[in-house]
């Protein structure tokens, strides 16, 4: 079976929806693991990872072979980009519309103050514990600050940057999930066989 690069896009698309409803979860349960149930440095550093990035591939793994048996169980290269591209950009826009303006916006607007006096706390238990001495803890407080200070002012043009840096990882992160999810067909054999 062989599916129209029109419902591949369709199908896609729905993909690309469920998986961003899943990410826009994964992203709140990390935020509110941070702030309220991770207490050393290492679980609030590493927690998040597992929630943002390993989760994610897997779930996105999952759809990728799903999607690819809806193509029929085989598609080339360019349906698999294509197929995953989509897939990836509709999810960016379900979780940067749901998470980013609605959750960080709305609904959670101090989150990056939250996620700061977290962090730095958890910073500076881990360095007192090692033993460096406060002006490194000072060094290090600062490189901190000024990282989530960055984070809270943002203006138009640093978001729009921030959108065209995301698509152009998205088409590439595409492109490898492609490389490796693309199926061809296997080649016809012609039998030789006379009666």
């Amino acid at each position: 079976m062989n599916i129209s690069l029109s419902e591949l896009r369709k199908n896609a698309s729905i993909k690309g929806v469920i998986l961003g409803i899943a990410l826009t979860v994964l992203s709140v349960f990390s935020y509110y693991f941070i702030v309220s149930i991770a207490a050393s440095f290492w679980t609030i550093s590493f927690g998040p990872f597992l929630f943002s990035a390993v989760i994610p591939i897997a779930i996105a793994s999952v759809f990728c072979t799903d999607l690819r048996k809806k193509a029929g169980g085989f598609w080339t290269f360019k349906q698999a980009a294509t197929g995953i591209f989509v897939m990836f950009l509709v999810s960016y826009a379900v979780k940067f519309v749901t998470y980013d303006l609605l959750f960080t916006k709305v609904i959670e607007p101090n989150s990056v103050e939250k996620v700061r006096t977290v962090m730095m706390d958890a910073t500076t238990k881990m360095l007192e514990k090692s033993g460096a001495d406060q002006d490194k803890i000072d060094e290090q407080m600062a490189k901190m600050e000024k990282g989530f200070k960055d984070q809270e002012e943002k203006s138009a043009v640093s978001v729009i940057t921030g959108i065209a840096i995301s698509l152009i990882f998205i088409f590439v992160i595409a492109l490898i999930f492609a490389a490796i999810f693309k199926k061809y067909p296997p080649p016809v054999q012609i039998s030789d066989a006379t009666v």
